[in-house]
């Protein structure tokens, strides 16, 4: 008998918690998540979680709207126009430090997706490539706003580089039309853009690797909704995390599913390398052998350090990662 890898054993057991199809039936919730962003490779496991009936299977009637960043996503939670939301932990932490009742009920992306980007043949592969380059930022967004702790760690100065600001859009062109080096982005997204516009290979240097790790996107709820329907946390987060299983053994499926359901989402081929670039960042050392969304306290409170150094988070908020995050509605 063929010893079954640890993803088939995290699958067999999530599967196992998910509820009969016919216990929730007859009395299906309708429930809107509200993405992050435009639909793109990192919302696929939602997708196919929908189109597989793996909400359905828990009583969920799930509708998927896509989002028009962070910001929004959490205001819409916070005023309880949408049951869940996808945002970046940033974001989330900040907003609900300020008072807004939300709070973290499964991490995706644990490790950075956070990269300096660029077309491979501009052979920036390293820090210190990027001494006497001409680098696009977007001033104020989460990037940015970590980028000094990036320069600090890897010791180059700002005096060894030039930066070009624009928003998303005008830094992305200006990578593509030769007006930049290389962008400050997330590197699984603008560089799958990127060669879909210039049909030419890009590299990064990720900012994990240099030791900045600032948790990304994950789940959200409003805390009245965990209060007064905690069950329904459960079964949303069951589907996602059986949906997110079924990602790994099976990425162009899930690709397909979210195609199929928004045809307008990209290019299937990049699409799909967006997403395989996507998968490895669900985890972190801690959590390697735990299915998807269980972030370890550490590397929670790690990000709240960070943030308390960098993202404008007082330093009162250090260590409270009950406060912001819970692991109660993940399948065990």
């Amino acid at each position: 008998m063929k010893r079954r890898t640890t993803l088939q054993v995290l699958a067999s057991a999530a599967a196992a918690t998910l509820g009969s199809p016919a216990l929730y039936a007859q009395t299906r919730q309708k429930v809107t998540l509200m993405l992050n962003w435009y639909t793109y490779s990192e919302h696929a496991p939602f997708y196919l979680g929908r189109e597989r009936g793996l909400y359905e299977a828990e009583g969920i009637d799930i509708e998927i709207q896509e989002g028009r960043g962070s910001g929004p996503t959490v205001q819409a939670v916070a005023a309880n126009s949408v049951q869940f939301g996808y945002a970046d932990t940033g974001a989330v932490v900040r907003a609900a430090a300020r008072g807004a009742p939300i709070r973290s009920i499964g991490v995706m992306l644990q490790t950075s997706p956070m990269a300096v980007i660029s077309l491979a043949e501009k052979n920036i592969t390293k820090p210190e490539d990027i001494r006497g380059k001409v680098i696009a930022t977007t001033p104020g967004d989460a990037l940015s706003q970590i980028w000094p702790l990036f320069l600090r760690k890897t010791g180059i100065r700002e005096s060894e580089f030039r930066t070009v600001a624009g928003d998303a859009q005008t830094k992305l062109n200006a990578v593509i039309n030769g007006q930049a080096d290389a962008l400050l982005g997330f590197l699984m997204d603008q560089g799958i853009r990127i060669t879909d516009a210039t049909k030419k290979p890009t590299s990064h240097i990720a900012f994990h690797q240099y030791g900045v790790n600032l948790v990304a996107t994950g789940v959200i709820a409003h805390r009245d909704t965990l209060q007064r329907q905690p069950e329904l946390a459960n079964r949303f987060m069951r589907a996602t995390t059986q949906a997110a299983l079924q990602t790994e053994r099976s990425p162009e499926a899930a690709i397909d599913a979210m195609l199929k359901l928004n045809p307008k989402s990209g290019q299937r081929d990049s699409l799909i390398a967006g997403l395989n670039l996507t998968i490895p960042l669900w985890r972190t050392p801690e959590t390697r052998n735990l299915p998807p969304f269980r972030m370890s306290t550490k590397t929670g409170n790690d990000t709240l350090d960070m943030l308390v150094e960098w993202g404008g988070l007082e330093a009162a908020q250090r260590g409270r990662f009950e406060d912001y995050f819970t692991l109660a509605h993940l399948p065990s």
